[in-house]
C-alpha cells in the first residue's frame, strides 16, 4: 500500500462514510482488515495464475451492514473437467 491511516480517515470522513473495501490486491490469507476495518482487501480468486496458493474470500453484508466473510480455496485439479458446453440464453442470439 501507498497510503496509511491518515490518508484512510480523511478519506472516510470527507465522503461521510465508515469503510473503504478494495478488491485490487492479492490477500495470500483471502482477505485482510486494516486499521480496525476502515480499509478491508478482499481477493476473490484461489490459487491466483494458478501459482500462487493463496485463499480467496467473499465479503456478505447483511441489512445492517454486518460483515461476514466466506473463505474457500481453489478446487484440487482432479475435481476439474471440462468446461460444459451449455446452450447461449435466446437473448444472446
Amino acid at each position: 500500500m501507498i497510503f496509511g491511516v491518515k490518508l484512510v480517515d480523511k478519506f472516510l470522513k470527507t465522503n461521510g462514510i465508515d469503510c473503504i473495501v478494495r478488491a485490487h490486491q492479492l490477500i495470500n490469507e483471502g482477505y485482510r482488515l486494516h486499521w480496525d476495518s476502515k480499509l478491508i482487501t478482499i481477493w476473490s480468486a484461489p490459487n491466483y495464475c494458478y501459482r500462487c496458493g493463496n485463499a480467496a474470500a467473499v465479503l456478505e453484508l447483511d441489512e445492517n451492514l454486518n460483515k461476514v466473510f466466506k473463505k474457500f480455496n481453489a478446487a484440487p485439479e482432479d475435481f476439474k473437467g471440462p468446461p460444459l458446453k451449455k446452450p447461449l440464453p435466446e437473448y444472446f442470439l
